[in-house]
């Protein structure tokens, strides 16, 4: 059973989740057979006070 996990921002659209886990799975068959009926791919969402990079809030980042 893979598992894949997502960690991202929140504020993707449900259309846009969509997309993502079709494409993670397409990319699992494809490059190392794994069987999309036992595919698992979990996406987590953060608020962007919640997520830094080098001590730096996603809110209070220029870069993004």
């Amino acid at each position: 059973m893979p598992f894949v996990q997502i960690h991202i921002w929140e504020g993707r659209s449900v259309e846009q989740k969509r997309a993502l886990t079709k494409a993670v799975t397409d990319a699992m068959v494809e490059h190392v057979d794994a069987d999309p009926s036992g595919l698992h791919v979990a996406i987590a969402e953060y608020p962007r006070e919640n997520w830094s990079r080098a001590g730096v809030l996603g809110i209070d980042r220029k870069d993004v």
